[in-house]
């Protein structure tokens, strides 16, 4: 049978109540978490940071982000607690008021470290009661719950801009109010989860991994995915970190209008988040991975060579594919491990943390060194990897041990 038939969802049984909940508290989480890169000048300031301490805080914050992610899914797959995602919002609350208050650097560390640990536990927890929530259709759901940390990313620094950068660190303190919304709605998530009986131990000899696939197979589509996450964004991190400085070298644009064509990129990602998902559902994740990396490769080889219009418009197309990419992987490898689905969902949405720092930083030493234009020329190959989903197999049938 054809992995179309069976991926079709049973969306009728969506209990799209609780998936609205979990894309809400995305948003807030990942607003609180995009609030520490906005306040960056204030911090500099205020505690006369060199650039050096500034990138110790980032990375400090991004391994606690991004490294925890897989280990958080796969001890609550084998232990699931319902109020573990309360919990981690807690986290965030407690490294919000300590960055507010912080009295030197060391605190700065401390709270950055906090927001990371509420990240790591959020996002490989909530993925997991997005797809119990799903009823089936395991890609739009997981294209909600991901739609909601993109606007919560969007929203972030433009509460910073009008609250914080006016009125000081101080001011970061009354996001504290957010986070406590977010236990609020997440302790009532974790009572359904314990209610419908998720909660309880794992027993033995419950299923793994894909029955057709051997561990061989399973662990090479995995090698595959990976690469994927790689392509997809570090294409990604050249964007959004360059975008705006590469429109404004090449055709003279003012910062201002240079940020409108940002935004065009941004709201096509958000767009295609939430296409991806169901698309997948319907048609097939493999065919959606196809086209969404290797399928844009004539957008990315031609971008660099446009005027400004056809550079905004092959932009908007290249962000609504690349990002309807993710769900799909994300419930692809899933399907894979349908056994370790915390352990997944921190494996990929950690990874794609991290790439995306370590790329934005690969990418401004090249930019340094070479200009700005050949940054785009490299990453107009990126795409190319998606050949590597040649290697990816249809998957039907049952998981076994």
């Amino acid at each position: 049978m054809s992995e179309t038939i069976l991926s079709r969802p049973k969306a009728g049984a969506t209990a799209f109540s609780i998936l609205a909940a979990v894309s809400l508290c995305h948003l807030l989480n990942d607003l609180i978490q995009s609030l520490l890169p906005a306040i960056y000048p204030i911090l500099k300031d205020e505690f006369t940071l060199s650039f050096a301490q500034v990138g110790l805080l980032t990375l400090t914050y991004q391994i606690t982000a991004s490294l925890l992610q897989p280990l958080v899914g796969l001890f609550t797959d084998r232990r699931p607690m319902a109020y573990s995602l309360a919990i981690g919002m807690g986290a965030s609350l407690v490294g919000l008021v300590i960055l507010a208050f912080a009295p030197n650097y060391p605190a700065l560390v401390a709270g950055g470290m906090l927001l990371g640990l509420g990240s790591s536990i959020f996002h490989p927890e909530a993925s997991r009661i997005a797809r119990l929530a799903s009823g089936g259709a395991h890609g739009l759901a997981q294209s909600l719950f991901q739609v909601g940390g993109n606007f919560g990313s969007a929203l972030g620094p433009l509460l910073a801009a009008f609250v914080i950068l006016p009125h000081g660190q101080a001011s970061l303190a009354w996001f504290a109010l957010v986070a406590l919304g977010g236990i609020a709605i997440l302790t009532g998530l974790g009572r359904w989860y314990q209610s419908n009986g998720h909660a309880r131990p794992v027993k033995r000899g419950a299923p793994v991994r894909h029955a057709d696939l051997t561990a061989g197979q399973v662990w090479q589509a995995m090698a595959v995915l990976v690469a994927l996450i790689v392509s997809k964004y570090v294409y990604l991190a050249s964007i959004t970190s360059y975008y705006t400085f590469y429109l404004m070298e090449r055709f003279q644009l003012p910062t201002e209008t240079a940020q409108l064509c940002l935004f065009v990129f941004l709201a096509a990602v958000a767009t295609g988040t939430v296409i991806g998902g169901p698309v997948g559902d319907r048609i097939g994740r493999k065919t959606v991975i196809w086209v969404s990396i290797l399928g844009i490769l004539p957008f990315t080889l031609a971008l660099p060579y446009v005027g400004l219009t056809a550079t905004v418009a092959l932009s908007a197309i290249i962000g609504l594919a690349l990002a309807s990419a993710f769900p799909a992987i994300v419930v692809y490898a899933q399907e894979l491990m349908p056994g370790r689905v915390g352990t997944v969902s921190g494996l990929f949405f950690g990874l794609a943390f991290g790439v995306a720092g370590i790329g934005a930083a690969g990418l401004g030493l090249l930019a340094d060194r070479t200009g700005i234009d050949f940054v785009y020329t490299v990453c107009s190959y990126l795409p190319l990897l998606g050949l590597l989903t040649v290697f990816l197999p249809n998957l039907g049938g049952r998981a076994r041990r």
